[in-house]
């Protein structure tokens, strides 16, 4: 089964006499132009992503990994899922 939204959308004249005449070109109507477009916005910007800097963050050579101390940790002193 396929849901489907219905949206209005307000455009100026101009952008709308555009859309227009780019779907006409396209063979397509507004709608199919409009949802084409949203979602190729969704492909680019509707995932979170870490910034650039951050992905090419390699960290600090000098520092230990996360992982070295786990050995000196101790249990809990009661079950905290009991």
């Amino acid at each position: 089964m396929r849901i489907t939204m219905h949206f209005n959308i307000y455009l100026d004249d101009e952008t709308g006499q555009q859309l227009t005449a780019a779907a006409k070109v396209r063979g397509e109507n507004r709608n199919a132009v409009i949802r084409q477009a949203v979602q190729e916005w969704l492909r680019r910007e509707g995932r979170p992503q870490w910034p650039a800097a951050v992905l090419a963050h390699m960290g600090d050579p000098d520092m230990p990994p996360f992982e070295a101390g786990r050995d000196q940790l101790l249990p809990p002193a009661t079950d905290p899922l009991a």
